[in-house]
């Protein structure tokens, strides 16, 4: 029978145990920047986004207009102190738009 460990622990703490012993924390920050872009961006530039996605620390985002993806390309470096802020912490460095 396994044996039970008393000592009192927080949900938060537990959860963030979890976390780190399965190595889920690659899909969870994919899905955090994915909702951080929703919110940030707004519903303008959200119709027009087609993929978000995380890779090592490159955020590639598909646009289907090409004159969104140029008005965007002047602001990458405004997008990743918003989104980083947003997550709470350095995930993305880099912004490749598509």
């Amino acid at each position: 029978m396994a044996k039970r460990n008393n000592s009192i622990l927080n949900i938060q703490d537990a959860l963030k145990d979890f976390v780190e012993s399965n190595k889920l924390e690659k899909g969870l920050n994919k899905v955090n920047v994915r909702d951080a872009w929703v919110k940030l961006m707004g519903n303008g530039v959200n119709n027009y986004t087609t993929t978000v996605d995380l890779k090592n620390e490159t955020l590639y985002v598909q646009l289907s207009s090409s004159a969104l993806r140029e008005e965007l390309s002047y602001g990458k470096d405004k997008i990743i102190k918003l989104l980083n802020e947003e997550l709470g912490k350095d995930i993305i460095k880099k912004i490749v738009l598509r």
